[in-house]
C-alpha cells in the first residue's frame, strides 16, 4: 500500500510540476493582474495548499482503488485522461491566455472527478471521500475560470 501510495504522489506531483511550467508568471502575472476576477477568488498562496492537499487525497484514493479496480484498463484510461486534463489547463489558461478552451479543460476534469467519484464508490465506500477535495476545490475553480470569462 505504502508502495502504491508513493508512485502516485510521484506521479500526481509531477503532473502538477509539468503543468506548474506552463504557468510562467501564474497569479503574479500582469495579465492576470489585470484581470476582473471573482469576488470569492481566494488568494495566491490557497492554490498551493489546496493543490498539495488535493494530491495526497488523490494518490491515498488510487493507491486503495488501484488493487479493487475489476477493469485496470478502464482505470488508467481514465486517470491518464485525467493528467492530460490537469496539466492541460495550466498551459490553456495561463500561457496561451485562452480563457475559453481552460474552461472547456476544467470542466471536462470536473465531470471525470465526479464521474470516478460515483463509478468508483462501491469499491471504496467510504474511501471515496478522498476525492471530494479535488471534486470540491475544480467546481470553485470552474466558477473562478467561468467569471473571468464572463468579466473580461
Amino acid at each position: 500500500m505504502i508502495f502504491r501510495i508513493i508512485i502516485f504522489l510521484i506521479l500526481n506531483f509531477s503532473a502538477l510540476a509539468i503543468g506548474g511550467l506552463f504557468t510562467n508568471a501564474g497569479v503574479t502575472s500582469d495579465w492576470y493582474g489585470s484581470l476582473d476576477k471573482a469576488p470569492w477568488t481566494p488568494p495566491g498562496w490557497v492554490f498551493g495548499f489546496a493543490w498539495t492537499t488535493i494530491m495526497i487525497c488523490f494518490s491515498i484514493y488510487l493507491a486503495y482503488l488501484w488493487p479493487k479496480a475489476e477493469n485496470r484498463k478502464v482505470l488508467i484510461g481514465l486517470y491518464a485522461l485525467q493528467l492530460i486534463l490537469n496539466i492541460g489547463w495550466n498551459p490553456a489558461f495561463f500561457h496561451y491566455q485562452y480563457v475559453s478552451a481552460a474552461l472547456v479543460i476544467i470542466v471536462a476534469l470536473t465531470l471525470l472527478i465526479a464521474f470516478m467519484l460515483f463509478f468508483y464508490r462501491a469499491e471504496l465506500m467510504f474511501k471515496s471521500a478522498l476525492l471530494l477535495p479535488y471534486l470540491i476545490w475544480l467546481l470553485i475553480a470552474t466558477s473562478l475560470n467561468g467569471y473571468i470569462l464572463l468579466k473580461n
